[in-house]
């Protein structure tokens, strides 16, 4: 971001440290950033009007135990009466048990469990393996 937006000065980099790092996991956590794309402009006030708190039904399940729900928009709240954001930004903790699953090799799953979309994927061997290093 620093190169993109061409940001060199130290007041700068700091501004755009403290913007980032938070996204940055940091112990027994997975942090995510959940985007909802439409790209005709009523359909998304639509869709974004039938989502409202579709953050909080997103989940992440390590194989023998309970799903996590997220933590979300720790920043500010994204979401009005109306419609929710198309933008949310997440944090799944796990406890140490789960971690320890994780790094052993069990399958972690993730999904959404809203009335307006419902999706579930058990991520790949790849991807859990990375999301693993990401556990301290």
């Amino acid at each position: 971001m620093l190169r993109i937006e061409k940001i060199f000065e130290a007041e700068g980099i700091q501004e755009e440290l403290d913007v980032y790092n938070p996204l940055i996991p940091d112990g027994l956590n997975w942090k995510a950033t959940f985007m909802i794309e439409y790209n005709d402009v009523d359909e998304r006030r639509a869709a974004l009007a039938r989502m409202i708190g579709i953050e909080k039904a997103l989940w992440v399940q390590v194989d023998g135990f309970d799903k996590v729900h997220p933590i979300a928009n720790e920043d500010l709240d994204r979401e009005t009466e109306d419609k929710t954001s198309s933008v949310h930004f997440v944090r799944f903790e796990l406890d140490a048990a789960m971690a320890a699953a994780v790094k052993q090799g069990a399958s972690v799953s993730a999904g959404i469990d809203h009335p307006a979309y419902t999706e579930s994927v058990v991520l790949s061997p790849e991807v859990r393996d990375s999301l693993a290093g990401d556990l301290n």
